[in-house]
C-alpha cells in the first residue's frame, strides 16, 4: 500500500496546495493523522477521496515516506491514483 502526493500546488488563500491519496482510505487517514491533518480536513469528493495539503506538509508527508508524483513525468500513475481515489470517494 502507498500514499501519494502529487505536485498539483494550486494557489489558495495565500499558500499553494497539492493532494494527498492513497491506495486505501484506511492508509490515508492513518497517514494524515502522522501529519496531524484533523479528520474534518479529508476531502471526500466526486473528484477523489483526498487530503489538501500546503507545500510545506508537502514536504513533510515525503519526509514521512509518502511517494511524490509528477502530473508532468508520471502521466499514467497520476491517472490510476487519481481513478482509485475517485473510486473511493462515497457516492453522491
Amino acid at each position: 500500500m502507498t500514499v501519494y502526493v502529487d505536485d498539483a500546488v494550486m494557489p489558495w488563500r495565500g499558500q499553494r496546495w497539492a493532494h494527498l491519496m492513497a491506495d486505501s482510505l484506511d492508509e490515508l487517514h492513518a497517514f494524515a493523522a502522522r501529519l496531524g491533518l484533523p479528520r474534518h480536513a479529508f476531502q471526500d469528493k466526486r473528484s477523489g477521496a483526498h487530503y489538501d495539503v500546503s507545500a510545506a506538509m508537502r514536504l513533510q508527508a515525503v519526509a514521512l515516506g509518502a511517494q511524490p508524483i509528477s502530473r508532468h513525468r508520471d502521466r499514467a500513475l497520476v491517472r490510476a491514483v487519481i481513478a482509485n481515489a475517485r473510486a473511493q470517494a462515497t457516492p453522491r
